[in-house]
């Protein structure tokens, strides 16, 4: 009876030495993923000029902090662009981003002496300012022209580019409480799911940094990737960015 006594006892402590095993190693596998994620970013800071900040990590989300706000936005783009980093966000103040391809300022002309044209009454209608109606306005812009990218890269081919941009423009005209979600979807294909989820990231990415330097703060916007996982019909249309109003 004493020995199977025994055998009673040492049972639940194995149980429970291996589940305290366990939750050791995962919690220094989180540790060591955090170091070297640190590590990355304040080698690839330092590089680009940009080491007078703070980056911590929260798993693989990085939140940045007491950069230069003209610097801020850059230091955003160098830590999203570090291998392994999954979501980057900023903390104070930035300063916007002018597109890049701003309108040259229209040429002046002399006084015209003739009638002007006749005027009419109608007018655009404003832009909505609800959560339903930006979102309907959004899938309609990219439902007319789709945010396109180069087979199997992260690059957006040029008519890509131009719908994104001016879907950021529109956005810039939505309540400053609006924030906004990039996801990025793939179809499924021979590099798996681990390649799958980089390039959805990596085209969702893409895609917020052209809101982000088009008119909407990066505190505005996220971006995540989900990879194959939710396909749309099986066919093209498994390969597309959503933007969505959170």
């Amino acid at each position: 009876m004493s020995g199977g006594r025994r055998w009673i006892l040492v049972v639940p402590i194995a149980v429970l030495v291996t589940a305290l095993l366990a939750g050791v190693v995962t919690w220094a596998q989180g540790g060591n993923i955090q170091r070297d994620l640190t590590a990355d970013t304040q080698a690839a800071l330092a590089q680009a000029g940009l080491a007078k900040g703070n980056v911590t990590f929260d798993g693989r989300d990085a939140t940045l902090s007491g950069f230069a706000p003209d610097q801020a936005l850059r230091a955003l783009e160098v830590v999203q662009n570090v291998d392994g980093v999954r979501a980057a966000q900023l903390q104070g103040d930035v300063t916007p981003v002018a597109p890049s391809s701003a309108a040259p300022p229209a040429p002046t002309t002399p006084p015209s002496t003739s009638s002007p044209p006749p005027t009419t009454s109608a007018t655009a209608p404003p832009p909505p300012t609800d959560k339903a109606g930006v979102q309907a306005e959004i899938d309609r812009m990219v439902a007319e022209a789709p945010i396109t990218f180069e087979p199997d890269t992260a690059r957006l081919t040029p008519e890509g580019e131009q719908a994104a941009r001016t879907v950021a423009i529109a956005l810039a005209k939505s309540p400053d409480t609006f924030r906004y979600r990039v996801t990025g979807h793939v179809g499924r294909g021979p590099g798996g799911e681990s390649a799958a989820l980089k390039l959805s990231r990596d085209r969702a990415r893409a895609v917020a940094r052209i809101l982000t330097t088009n008119g909407l703060t990066t505190k505005r916007v996220t971006y995540r990737g989900l990879g194959d996982t939710r396909p749309a019909t099986g066919g093209e249309e498994d390969r597309r960015v959503e933007i969505t109003v959170v």
